[in-house]
C-alpha cells in the first residue's frame, strides 16, 4: 500500500473510489499478506448493498456471544459497515495490558497494533484466598509432623546410647530365642564348729520338758513278749515329751526303733550285747530282755524303776544325735590325741544322756509315781552305778558320784538347760 494513496473518507462506500466492481465474493486486487487470527477466517459479504439488512448477524465461533458476553474480549466481531469489503484480519494480538484493536474498536487498522512472530500470554491465575489458607495449613502441618519426627528420632537415639545392650524386642510371629541356661550355683553352708555344736546347742534353751501325763504301764515284765510290751507302752510318752523341744531347737524330730537284744545278738554299733545301747546307724534303742527278766524276778520295784532309768537314759542318745550333738562329740572324740581325752569326751556323753533321762523322769514324776519308795529305789540305783561298777573297770560313763550330781538337778528342774556337760571342767564329768 505504500505505492498508492491512502483512501479518504467514504472511499470504501457506494460510488465511492473504493467501491468494488467484481463477483460477490471476490477478494480485492491486491490482498493484504498478514498471520491467520485463531479465531478463524472471515466470511465475505456480498459488495450490492441489501436495504432489508441493517444489521449483520455474525457466524457462530467457538466463542459465541452466549458464552462469554457482547463486546468481551473474544466476542464475535460486529458486523462491518455496509456495503464496506471485507479484508480478512492477519497477524497476532499484542501482549500487554487491553489493546484498543479489537471487534469493537473502529475498523480501520494500523500495521503496529499486530505485529507476525510474537505469541499470545495467557493473563496470570490466581489463587483464591480459601485455596491460599488451605496450602498454609498443610504447610504448618508437613512442619510440625517433620519436627515430632525429629523429636522421636533423637529419643530413639538417646535411649539407645544410654542402653547400648538393649535386649532386641522379638516379633509376635517369630519364636522368642530360648533362655541361656543358668550356672549352677552350689551354695555350701558354713560348717558349725563341733564345740560350738556341743556347747551352744539350742536344746539347752527350748525350755523344760514337758509333762505328758503318761502313767507306767500296768504290764508285768514276767517274759521277754511283756517286756516288749512293757517298754512299747513306754515310748511314745517319750516321743511326744521330746518332739516339740527337737523342733523347737530347729532340727527334725523322728522317732527311734525300739528292739530287744540278748547274748546271742551281734550288733554294728557296739561289740557288746549283754547290755541295753543306742545305735545312731538306726536309730534304733536296743534293750537286754534278759537282765531285765532275772531283775524283776528278784525285785519287782526296782526292775521296773531300773527298766524306765534305762529306756529314759538311751533315748537321751537319741536327742543327741536329733540335735547333732552325738556326732559332734564323736568327732571330738576322733580328734582327742590321748586315750583320756577321749574317755573323758565319752563320759561328757554318757552323762548327759542320763541327765536327759532324769529331767523327763522330773516333769513326768506325778503320773509315773516317782515318789516315796519308788523315788527311793531310783535315787539308790543312781548312787550305785557308774564306772566303779564296770567289770572291766572301763571309766567311760562316769563316777557314781558325778551320776547323780547330773541326774539329780535335772529331776528337779525338768530342764534340758541342766545338762550341758560339755562346758563343765573335767572334775565333774570324770
Amino acid at each position: 500500500m505504500a505505492d498508492e494513496e491512502a483512501p479518504k473518507p467514504g472511499h470504501f462506500l457506494p460510488g465511492g473510489a473504493g467501491e468494488a466492481t467484481g463477483d460477490a465474493g471476490t477478494p480485492p486486487a491486491r490482498p493484504v499478506s498478514r498471520p491467520q487470527l485463531s479465531l478463524g477466517k472471515a466470511q465475505p459479504v456480498q459488495n450490492q448493498l441489501d436495504p432489508s439488512l441493517k444489521k449483520a448477524v455474525p457466524p457462530r465461533t467457538a466463542g459465541s456471544a452466549s458464552q462469554f458476553g457482547q463486546n468481551q474480549y473474544g466476542a464475535p466481531p460486529a458486523a462491518p459497515l455496509t456495503g464496506a469489503p471485507v479484508v480478512p484480519l492477519q497477524g497476532a494480538r499484542q501482549p500487554g495490558g487491553a489493546p484498543r484493536v479489537g471487534w469493537n474498536s473502529p475498523s480501520t487498522r494500523a500495521a503496529p497494533q499486530f505485529a507476525a512472530g510474537h505469541t499470545e500470554i495467557k493473563p496470570s491465575r490466581r489463587m483464591s484466598k480459601p485455596a491460599i489458607a488451605g496450602l498454609g495449613v498443610l504447610l504448618l502441618a508437613l512442619l510440625a509432623g517433620g519436627g515430632i519426627a525429629s523429636l522421636k528420632l533423637a529419643d530413639s537415639y538417646d535411649s539407645s546410647v544410654q542402653n547400648p545392650l538393649a535386649r532386641p524386642s522379638v516379633q509376635k510371629s517369630e519364636a522368642p530365642l530360648p533362655a541361656p541356661p543358668q550356672p549352677t550355683v552350689t551354695v555350701t553352708a558354713t560348717p558349725v564348729p563341733d564345740e560350738v555344736r556341743v556347747k551352744q546347742n539350742k536344746i539347752y534353751s527350748v525350755g523344760k520338758v514337758p509333762s505328758v501325763r503318761c502313767t507306767e504301764p500296768t504290764i508285768k515284765p514276767n517274759s521277754q513278749s511283756a517286756i516288749l510290751r512293757y517298754y512299747q507302752a513306754l515310748l511314745p510318752c517319750l516321743n511326744n515329751a521330746w518332739a516339740p523341744l527337737v523342733r523347737k531347737a530347729g532340727y527334725p524330730f523322728r522317732p527311734p526303733q525300739l528292739t530287744l537284744v540278748s547274748k546271742q545278738t551281734a550288733s554294728t554299733c557296739t561289740g557288746e550285747t549283754s547290755i541295753a545301747y543306742y545305735c545312731p546307724d538306726d536309730e534304733s534303742i536296743n534293750m537286754d530282755w534278759q537282765d531285765d527278766l532275772k531283775n524283776y524276778k528278784k525285785n519287782p520295784l526296782g526292775a521296773r524303776t531300773w527298766m524306765m532309768n534305762t529306756l529314759v537314759h538311751e533315748y537321751g542318745h537319741h536327742v543327741q544325735f536329733l540335735t547333732n550333738i552325738g556326732i559332734s562329740s564323736d568327732s571330738r572324740e576322733g580328734w582327742a590325741k590321748t586315750k583320756a581325752a577321749k574317755l573323758e569326751e565319752t563320759r561328757r556323753l554318757e552323762l548327759q544322756a542320763t541327765c536327759f533321762g532324769a529331767a523327763f523322769l522330773g516333769a513326768n514324776k506325778a503320773t509315773l509315781g516317782f515318789k516315796g519308795l519308788k523315788y527311793d529305789s531310783w535315787q539308790y540305783e543312781i548312787q550305785h552305778s557308774g564306772d566303779e561298777y564296770n567289770p572291766k573297770k572301763i571309766r567311760d560313763h562316769g563316777s557314781r558320784k558325778n551320776q547323780w550330781a547330773w541326774a539329780g538337778p535335772a529331776f528337779r528342774s525338768a530342764s534340758p538347760a541342766s545338762c550341758n556337760t560339755y562346758t563343765a571342767p573335767p572334775a565333774r564329768v570324770s
